[in-house]
């Protein structure tokens, strides 16, 4: 009896740890790629009101971050800066990736989508009022 309850709680445990490990890799993988985001948001918030090559910078910065926290752990990061068609004086940084799976499932990946955005920072003269 104890062996054939072995045999069928076995995969219902190994599948409660992967699934534990896998939640924890996505997990830290959105809080990289979202910590990625907000660094390429503060040097596109810096540059965009004087530099020419804010858009570069602010991917370089991203891509920094996600080079020091989790290099391994986003699979194939993009890294989008954009300016708000909105609001031209809002910029914007989204960073999407794959993230590694432990038990790899045909047709199914698991990916993250972290956006960043606020104000450029532009000096406003005030005119008293």
């Amino acid at each position: 009896m104890t062996a054939i309850e072995f045999v069928f709680l076995t995969p219902v445990l190994f599948f409660m740890i992967f699934a534990t490990v896998q939640f924890g890799m996505y997990y830290f993988a959105d809080h990289v790629a979202q910590a990625a985001a907000r660094a390429g948001a503060r040097k596109a918030r810096d540059e965009a009101a004087t530099g020419q090559n804010w858009s570069g910078d602010a991917s370089q910065a991203a891509s920094d971050y996600i080079r020091q926290l989790g290099p391994d752990l986003l699979i194939n990061p993009h890294v989008d800066p954009s300016r708000d068609p909105q609001d031209p004086n809002t910029v914007r940084v989204q960073v999407t990736a794959k993230v590694p799976a432990v038990f790899p499932l045909p047709g199914f990946s698991f990916k993250v989508d972290e956006t960043s955005e606020g104000p450029v920072e532009r000096f406003v003269p005030d005119n008293g009022g």
